[in-house]
Protein backbone atom coordinates (compact mmCIF):
# COMPACT_ATOMS: atom_id res chain seq x y z
CA UNK A 1 0.00 0.00 0.00
CA UNK A 2 1.88 3.03 -1.28
CA UNK A 3 -0.25 5.70 0.34
CA UNK A 4 -0.54 5.31 4.12
CA UNK A 5 -3.14 8.07 4.51
CA UNK A 6 -6.86 7.95 3.81
CA UNK A 7 -8.89 11.06 3.07
CA UNK A 8 -12.57 11.60 3.80
CA UNK A 9 -15.28 14.24 3.64
CA UNK A 10 -17.04 14.74 6.97
CA UNK A 11 -20.73 15.49 7.48
CA UNK A 12 -21.06 17.74 10.52
CA UNK A 13 -24.59 19.09 10.45
CA UNK A 14 -27.32 19.76 7.88
CA UNK A 15 -26.51 22.31 5.16
CA UNK A 16 -22.96 22.85 6.45
CA UNK A 17 -20.04 22.36 4.06
CA UNK A 18 -18.32 19.01 4.37
CA UNK A 19 -15.21 18.96 6.50
CA UNK A 20 -11.96 17.21 5.69
CA UNK A 21 -10.33 14.29 7.47
CA UNK A 22 -6.96 12.72 6.87
CA UNK A 23 -6.15 9.58 8.83
CA UNK A 24 -3.71 6.68 8.80
CA UNK A 25 -5.03 3.61 6.97
CA UNK A 26 -5.20 0.95 9.67
CA UNK A 27 -4.09 -2.65 9.50
CA UNK A 28 -7.10 -4.97 9.29
CA UNK A 29 -7.73 -7.44 12.07
CA UNK A 30 -8.32 -11.09 11.20
CA UNK A 31 -11.97 -10.54 10.18
CA UNK A 32 -11.66 -7.16 8.44
CA UNK A 33 -10.99 -5.95 4.90
CA UNK A 34 -9.40 -2.66 3.85
CA UNK A 35 -10.98 -1.34 0.65
CA UNK A 36 -9.83 1.45 -1.62
CA UNK A 37 -13.08 3.07 -2.76
CA UNK A 38 -13.38 3.57 -6.49
CA UNK A 39 -16.93 4.89 -6.87
CA UNK A 40 -19.83 6.03 -4.70
CA UNK A 41 -23.26 7.28 -5.71
CA UNK A 42 -25.26 9.81 -3.71
CA UNK A 43 -28.37 8.02 -2.49
CA UNK A 44 -31.61 9.85 -1.72
CA UNK A 45 -31.16 8.96 1.94
CA UNK A 46 -27.80 10.79 1.88
CA UNK A 47 -29.68 13.85 0.67
CA UNK A 48 -32.32 13.41 3.38
CA UNK A 49 -29.54 13.44 5.99
CA UNK A 50 -27.56 16.35 4.58
CA UNK A 51 -30.62 18.54 4.11
CA UNK A 52 -32.03 17.79 7.56
CA UNK A 53 -34.96 15.56 6.61
CA UNK A 54 -33.62 12.66 8.68
CA UNK A 55 -31.07 12.25 11.46
CA UNK A 56 -27.75 10.47 11.14
CA UNK A 57 -24.82 10.24 13.57
CA UNK A 58 -22.38 13.11 13.21
CA UNK A 59 -19.65 13.91 12.65
CA UNK A 60 -19.61 11.06 10.17
CA UNK A 61 -18.80 9.92 6.65
CA UNK A 62 -21.94 9.57 4.55
CA UNK A 63 -22.28 7.36 1.50
CA UNK A 64 -23.25 3.70 1.38
CA UNK A 65 -23.73 2.94 -2.35
CA UNK A 66 -20.07 1.97 -2.68
CA UNK A 67 -17.74 -0.23 -4.67
CA UNK A 68 -14.00 -0.60 -4.23
CA UNK A 69 -10.90 -2.74 -4.57
CA UNK A 70 -9.42 -4.85 -1.82
CA UNK A 71 -6.07 -3.55 -0.63
CA UNK A 72 -5.65 -5.74 2.46
CA UNK A 73 -7.44 -8.85 3.72
CA UNK A 74 -7.67 -10.05 7.30
CA UNK A 75 -6.02 -13.42 7.79
CA UNK A 76 -9.34 -15.21 8.27
CA UNK A 77 -10.98 -13.82 5.10
CA UNK A 78 -10.59 -16.02 2.03
CA UNK A 79 -13.89 -15.94 0.14
CA UNK A 80 -16.99 -13.83 -0.45
CA UNK A 81 -20.63 -14.49 0.48
CA UNK A 82 -21.00 -16.89 -2.46
CA UNK A 83 -17.89 -18.84 -1.53
CA UNK A 84 -15.84 -17.35 -4.37
CA UNK A 85 -12.19 -16.75 -3.55
CA UNK A 86 -11.25 -13.11 -3.09
CA UNK A 87 -7.83 -11.51 -2.98
CA UNK A 88 -6.04 -8.18 -3.14
CA UNK A 89 -7.11 -6.14 -6.17
CA UNK A 90 -10.56 -7.68 -6.52
CA UNK A 91 -13.48 -5.31 -7.09
CA UNK A 92 -16.19 -5.81 -4.46
CA UNK A 93 -19.38 -4.48 -3.01
CA UNK A 94 -20.82 -5.28 0.41
CA UNK A 95 -24.04 -5.13 2.39
CA UNK A 96 -24.78 -1.76 3.94
CA UNK A 97 -24.47 -3.28 7.39
CA UNK A 98 -22.35 -5.72 9.39
CA UNK A 99 -24.12 -8.04 11.82
CA UNK A 100 -23.73 -11.01 14.12
CA UNK A 101 -25.32 -14.04 12.40
CA UNK A 102 -25.96 -15.71 15.76
CA UNK A 103 -28.27 -13.01 17.12
CA UNK A 104 -32.01 -13.57 17.39
CA UNK A 105 -33.10 -11.16 14.64
CA UNK A 106 -30.67 -12.69 12.16
CA UNK A 107 -32.01 -16.14 12.96
CA UNK A 108 -35.55 -14.83 12.40
CA UNK A 109 -34.53 -13.79 8.87
CA UNK A 110 -34.25 -10.04 9.45
CA UNK A 111 -30.50 -9.48 10.02
CA UNK A 112 -30.89 -5.83 9.03
CA UNK A 113 -32.61 -5.33 12.40
CA UNK A 114 -29.88 -6.98 14.45
CA UNK A 115 -28.92 -5.27 17.72
CA UNK A 116 -25.69 -3.31 17.53
CA UNK A 117 -25.84 -3.10 13.75
CA UNK A 118 -22.84 -1.41 12.11
CA UNK A 119 -24.18 0.56 9.13
CA UNK A 120 -21.84 1.93 6.49
CA UNK A 121 -22.41 5.61 5.85
CA UNK A 122 -24.33 5.92 9.12
CA UNK A 123 -21.61 5.91 11.77
CA UNK A 124 -19.88 8.64 13.72
CA UNK A 125 -16.13 9.01 13.24
CA UNK A 126 -15.82 9.36 17.01
CA UNK A 127 -15.17 5.65 17.49
CA UNK A 128 -12.43 3.11 16.82
CA UNK A 129 -13.40 2.68 13.15
CA UNK A 130 -13.89 6.09 11.52
CA UNK A 131 -13.43 4.88 7.90
CA UNK A 132 -16.98 3.60 7.48
CA UNK A 133 -18.55 5.64 4.66
CA UNK A 134 -18.38 6.01 0.92
CA UNK A 135 -17.26 9.62 0.63
CA UNK A 136 -13.69 8.74 1.41
CA UNK A 137 -10.73 7.11 -0.28
CA UNK A 138 -10.85 4.00 1.91
CA UNK A 139 -13.28 1.97 3.98
CA UNK A 140 -12.73 -0.65 6.68
CA UNK A 141 -15.15 -3.58 6.33
CA UNK A 142 -16.03 -4.97 9.74
CA UNK A 143 -16.54 -8.55 10.83
CA UNK A 144 -20.04 -9.64 9.83
CA UNK A 145 -20.07 -7.77 6.50
CA UNK A 146 -21.45 -9.71 3.54
CA UNK A 147 -18.92 -9.18 0.75
CA UNK A 148 -19.46 -9.89 -2.95
CA UNK A 149 -16.88 -10.05 -5.72
CA UNK A 150 -18.04 -8.05 -8.74
CA UNK A 151 -17.64 -8.63 -12.44
CA UNK A 152 -15.39 -6.09 -14.10
CA UNK A 153 -17.88 -6.03 -16.99
CA UNK A 154 -20.14 -3.82 -14.88
CA UNK A 155 -19.54 -0.09 -15.17
CA UNK A 156 -19.03 1.74 -11.86
CA UNK A 157 -22.30 3.62 -12.43
CA UNK A 158 -24.11 0.29 -12.78
CA UNK A 159 -22.41 -1.40 -9.84
CA UNK A 160 -22.36 1.28 -7.11
CA UNK A 161 -26.15 1.35 -6.42
CA UNK A 162 -26.31 -2.44 -6.13
CA UNK A 163 -25.90 -2.60 -2.36
CA UNK A 164 -28.75 -0.18 -1.65
CA UNK A 165 -31.21 0.46 -4.47
CA UNK A 166 -31.19 -2.87 -6.28
CA UNK A 167 -30.80 -5.03 -3.19
CA UNK A 168 -33.78 -3.28 -1.59
CA UNK A 169 -35.87 -3.94 -4.69
CA UNK A 170 -34.81 -7.59 -4.70
CA UNK A 171 -36.02 -7.76 -1.10
CA UNK A 172 -39.33 -6.12 -2.02
CA UNK A 173 -39.95 -8.64 -4.77
CA UNK A 174 -39.09 -11.47 -2.38
CA UNK A 175 -41.84 -10.22 -0.08
CA UNK A 176 -44.24 -9.79 -3.00
CA UNK A 177 -44.03 -13.51 -3.75
CA UNK A 178 -44.70 -15.11 -7.11
CA UNK A 179 -44.78 -12.42 -9.81
CA UNK A 180 -44.97 -14.66 -12.87
CA UNK A 181 -47.83 -13.58 -15.17
CA UNK A 182 -49.06 -11.01 -12.64
CA UNK A 183 -49.59 -7.28 -13.06
CA UNK A 184 -47.32 -5.00 -11.04
CA UNK A 185 -47.85 -1.30 -10.32
CA UNK A 186 -44.76 0.62 -9.20
CA UNK A 187 -45.25 4.00 -7.52
CA UNK A 188 -42.25 6.25 -8.05
CA UNK A 189 -39.95 6.25 -11.08
CA UNK A 190 -36.78 7.20 -9.26
CA UNK A 191 -33.86 4.79 -9.07
CA UNK A 192 -35.76 2.38 -6.80
CA UNK A 193 -38.84 2.46 -9.00
CA UNK A 194 -36.97 1.92 -12.25
CA UNK A 195 -35.13 -1.01 -10.71
CA UNK A 196 -38.47 -2.43 -9.53
CA UNK A 197 -39.92 -2.11 -13.03
CA UNK A 198 -37.01 -3.89 -14.71
CA UNK A 199 -36.67 -6.58 -12.06
CA UNK A 200 -40.42 -7.29 -12.12
CA UNK A 201 -40.31 -7.62 -15.89
CA UNK A 202 -37.41 -10.08 -15.63
CA UNK A 203 -39.33 -12.07 -13.00
CA UNK A 204 -42.05 -12.74 -15.58
CA UNK A 205 -44.64 -10.06 -14.79
CA UNK A 206 -47.44 -9.92 -17.34
CA UNK A 207 -47.54 -6.12 -17.25
CA UNK A 208 -45.49 -3.58 -15.32
CA UNK A 209 -47.02 -0.14 -14.74
CA UNK A 210 -45.33 2.94 -13.29
CA UNK A 211 -46.82 6.04 -11.66
CA UNK A 212 -44.96 9.25 -10.86
CA UNK A 213 -45.60 12.99 -10.66
CA UNK A 214 -42.74 13.68 -13.09
CA UNK A 215 -43.45 13.13 -16.82
CA UNK A 216 -39.73 12.98 -17.64
CA UNK A 217 -39.21 10.14 -15.18
CA UNK A 218 -42.18 8.31 -16.63
CA UNK A 219 -40.62 8.66 -20.05
CA UNK A 220 -37.45 7.04 -18.66
CA UNK A 221 -39.54 4.25 -17.12
CA UNK A 222 -40.54 3.13 -20.60
CA UNK A 223 -36.93 2.00 -21.08
CA UNK A 224 -37.15 -0.23 -18.02
CA UNK A 225 -39.86 -2.69 -18.94
CA UNK A 226 -43.09 -0.79 -18.30
CA UNK A 227 -46.24 -1.54 -20.30
CA UNK A 228 -47.91 1.77 -19.42
CA UNK A 229 -47.20 4.81 -17.25
CA UNK A 230 -49.51 7.09 -15.27
CA UNK A 231 -49.27 10.56 -13.81
CA UNK A 232 -49.65 9.99 -10.07
CA UNK A 233 -52.29 12.69 -9.70
CA UNK A 234 -54.82 10.53 -11.55
CA UNK A 235 -57.65 9.04 -9.53
CA UNK A 236 -58.27 5.35 -9.01
CA UNK A 237 -61.08 5.47 -11.56
CA UNK A 238 -58.94 7.21 -14.17
CA UNK A 239 -56.13 4.68 -13.78
CA UNK A 240 -58.48 1.71 -13.96
CA UNK A 241 -60.04 3.07 -17.15
CA UNK A 242 -56.61 2.94 -18.79
CA UNK A 243 -55.69 -0.58 -17.64
CA UNK A 244 -57.69 -2.19 -20.46
CA UNK A 245 -59.45 -4.58 -18.10
CA UNK A 246 -56.29 -5.73 -16.32
CA UNK A 247 -56.19 -6.09 -12.54
CA UNK A 248 -53.33 -4.97 -10.29
CA UNK A 249 -51.96 -7.93 -8.35
CA UNK A 250 -48.92 -6.32 -6.75
CA UNK A 251 -48.10 -2.74 -5.78
CA UNK A 252 -44.58 -1.65 -4.90
CA UNK A 253 -44.36 1.81 -3.35
CA UNK A 254 -40.98 3.53 -3.46
CA UNK A 255 -42.27 7.04 -2.73
CA UNK A 256 -43.23 7.02 0.94
CA UNK A 257 -46.02 9.40 -0.06
CA UNK A 258 -49.18 8.69 2.00
CA UNK A 259 -51.55 9.46 -0.89
CA UNK A 260 -49.64 7.18 -3.25
CA UNK A 261 -49.61 4.35 -0.72
CA UNK A 262 -53.35 4.68 -0.11
CA UNK A 263 -54.05 4.76 -3.85
CA UNK A 264 -51.97 1.65 -4.32
CA UNK A 265 -54.04 -0.22 -1.74
CA UNK A 266 -57.25 0.83 -3.46
CA UNK A 267 -56.00 -0.37 -6.85
CA UNK A 268 -55.21 -3.90 -5.70
CA UNK A 269 -57.38 -6.77 -6.82
CA UNK A 270 -58.61 -9.55 -4.53
CA UNK A 271 -55.71 -11.18 -2.71
CA UNK A 272 -53.31 -8.47 -3.82
CA UNK A 273 -50.04 -7.56 -2.12
CA UNK A 274 -48.60 -4.13 -1.42
CA UNK A 275 -44.92 -3.79 -0.52
CA UNK A 276 -43.77 -0.46 0.89
CA UNK A 277 -40.08 0.51 0.82
CA UNK A 278 -40.15 4.30 0.48
CA UNK A 279 -41.53 5.44 3.84
CA UNK A 280 -38.21 5.98 5.63
CA UNK A 281 -38.75 9.55 6.82
CA UNK A 282 -41.43 11.46 8.71
CA UNK A 283 -44.59 12.12 6.70
CA UNK A 284 -48.32 12.58 7.36
CA UNK A 285 -50.15 9.41 8.38
CA UNK A 286 -51.33 7.12 5.60
CA UNK A 287 -55.10 6.77 5.56
CA UNK A 288 -56.19 3.20 4.80
CA UNK A 289 -59.71 1.79 4.91
CA UNK A 290 -59.49 -1.34 7.08
CA UNK A 291 -62.64 -2.77 5.48
CA UNK A 292 -60.90 -2.70 2.08
CA UNK A 293 -58.00 -4.70 3.51
CA UNK A 294 -60.28 -7.27 5.14
CA UNK A 295 -62.90 -7.75 2.42
CA UNK A 296 -60.35 -7.87 -0.41
CA UNK A 297 -57.97 -10.12 1.56
CA UNK A 298 -55.04 -7.79 0.94
CA UNK A 299 -51.54 -7.99 2.37
CA UNK A 300 -49.39 -4.98 3.21
CA UNK A 301 -45.69 -5.61 3.81
CA UNK A 302 -42.91 -3.21 4.71
CA UNK A 303 -39.20 -3.55 4.03
CA UNK A 304 -36.36 -1.55 5.50
CA UNK A 305 -32.98 -2.43 4.01
CA UNK A 306 -32.57 -6.05 2.94
CA UNK A 307 -30.91 -9.42 3.61
CA UNK A 308 -27.52 -10.45 2.21
CA UNK A 309 -29.27 -12.91 -0.10
CA UNK A 310 -31.26 -10.01 -1.57
CA UNK A 311 -27.96 -8.35 -2.51
CA UNK A 312 -26.82 -11.61 -4.10
CA UNK A 313 -30.05 -11.65 -6.12
CA UNK A 314 -29.57 -8.03 -7.18
CA UNK A 315 -26.03 -8.70 -8.38
CA UNK A 316 -27.21 -11.69 -10.39
CA UNK A 317 -29.90 -9.51 -11.97
CA UNK A 318 -27.46 -6.75 -12.89
CA UNK A 319 -24.91 -9.18 -14.29
CA UNK A 320 -27.50 -10.66 -16.64
CA UNK A 321 -29.45 -7.50 -17.52
CA UNK A 322 -27.08 -4.52 -17.45
CA UNK A 323 -26.95 -4.45 -21.25
CA UNK A 324 -30.72 -4.80 -21.58
CA UNK A 325 -31.68 -1.81 -19.43
CA UNK A 326 -29.81 1.54 -19.45
CA UNK A 327 -28.89 1.72 -15.76
CA UNK A 328 -25.58 3.36 -16.70
CA UNK A 329 -27.52 6.40 -17.95
CA UNK A 330 -29.09 7.02 -14.54
CA UNK A 331 -25.89 8.51 -13.13
CA UNK A 332 -26.19 11.84 -14.86
CA UNK A 333 -23.16 13.63 -13.45
CA UNK A 334 -19.84 12.71 -11.88
CA UNK A 335 -17.58 14.64 -9.51
CA UNK A 336 -14.34 14.05 -7.68
CA UNK A 337 -14.31 13.56 -3.92
CA UNK A 338 -13.02 17.09 -3.35
CA UNK A 339 -16.09 18.42 -5.18
CA UNK A 340 -18.56 16.74 -2.81
CA UNK A 341 -20.34 19.96 -1.80
CA UNK A 342 -21.09 20.76 -5.43
CA UNK A 343 -22.10 17.15 -6.06
CA UNK A 344 -24.71 17.28 -3.28
CA UNK A 345 -26.15 20.52 -4.61
CA UNK A 346 -26.47 18.95 -8.05
CA UNK A 347 -28.00 15.77 -6.64
CA UNK A 348 -30.55 17.75 -4.63
CA UNK A 349 -31.96 19.37 -7.78
CA UNK A 350 -33.52 16.03 -8.69
CA UNK A 351 -32.46 16.40 -12.31
CA UNK A 352 -30.45 13.17 -12.17
CA UNK A 353 -31.45 9.82 -10.70
CA UNK A 354 -27.96 9.57 -9.25
CA UNK A 355 -24.79 11.65 -9.05
CA UNK A 356 -21.52 9.76 -8.82
CA UNK A 357 -18.31 10.38 -6.93
CA UNK A 358 -15.53 8.99 -9.10
CA UNK A 359 -12.20 8.54 -7.33
CA UNK A 360 -10.39 8.57 -10.68
CA UNK A 361 -11.36 12.17 -11.44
Amino acid sequence: MCNTKARAKIFKQPHESFGHLEIEIPEPDNEEIIVQITYTTICTSDLHTYYGRRKSPSPGILGHEIIGKIVKLGQHIHSDYNGEKITTGDLITWSVYAFDPDNLQAKRGIPQKSPGLFKYGHQTILNDSPLSGGFATHCVLKKGSSVFKLSTELLPSEAAPLNCTHATVAGALRLAGDIDNKNVMVFGAGMLGLSACAMSKERGAKNVYAADINPERLSTAKKFGTSETFIASLSKTEIIENLNGEDIDIVIDTTGNPEAMALGINLLTLGGVAVWVGAVYNAPKTQIDAETIVRNILSVKGLHNYTPQDLATAIEFMNSCHKKYPFKELVGKEYSLCELDTAFKTANTGIHHRVGINQNL
